[in-house]
């Protein structure tokens, strides 16, 4: 049964990162409520939407200080709001993207990125052929701008998606540069210093995964 009261959102410190990896689908699903022209939303219904069991959803929620009404439920706009606070996305940041390939100049287009309060500011590949061209209404800078460009657009989020061989000494130059939050797309693992997030999305590795469950499901065995 959904709890009554309210409280403070909590410091990202304070909420495990479990917790935190699962608020990107409440905030979708809430999305999806709003467009339907839901108000209000008891925690069974939000849960389904999200694809989350309900007592999970409620105990992510009240530990961020969020609570629904009894026998109402939850408002759908007011803890819309209330994640996209939690999540920061109430204000803007500034995108660089390293790696101007195919992948590259797809994230560049990527619509996901202004809807969600973060705007590509800077294009950069090492590669003569590839510098020059625009992506996105961007110009594509050379490697050596990299430290510029984060400066000068005060970019605090960057995106690699270079090859694997050069992803670690991108990463130490965003780094260097002063960018604090990496999404990297480069298969192998990187390397970061304590207070820089870093976030992988290995596609490889991924389609691996749906391959042995196929694999399995189809009675492969060994």
């Amino acid at each position: 049964m959904d709890g009554t009261g309210a409280g403070r959102a909590r410091t990202k410190g304070s909420v495990p990162t479990a917790t935190i990896s699962r608020l990107p689908g409440y905030l979708r699903a809430l999305a999806t409520l709003m467009a339907r022209g839901v108000v209000t939303a008891p925690s069974g219904v939000l849960a389904e939407v999200a694809g989350v069991r309900p007592e999970q959803l409620r105990k992510d929620l009240s530990l961020l200080g969020a609570h629904g009404r009894r026998g109402v439920g939850y408002d759908v706009a007011g803890l819309r709001a209330e994640l996209e606070a939690t999540l920061g996305l109430t204000r803007e940041r500034r995108v660089v993207i390293v790696g101007v390939g195919n992948l590259g100049r797809a994230l560049a287009r990527y619509p996901g990125f202004p809807d969600r309060g973060f705007v590509v500011v800077g294009l950069v590949d090492a590669d003569p052929a590839v510098v020059g061209t625009r992506a996105a209404g961007l110009l594509v800078e050379p490697l050596e701008r990299l430290d510029a460009l984060v400066r000068d657009q005060e970019a605090t989020v960057a995106v690699i998606a270079t090859p694997a061989e050069v992803a670690q000494d991108v990463c130490d130059r965003l780094v260097r540069a002063g960018v604090r939050g990496i999404l990297s797309f480069a298969p192998r693992p990187l390397q970061v210093p304590v207070g820089v997030d870093l976030r992988a999305v290995d596609l490889g590795s991924e389609l691996q995964i749906l391959a042995f469950h196929d694999h399995h499901r189809s009675g492969g065995g060994r």
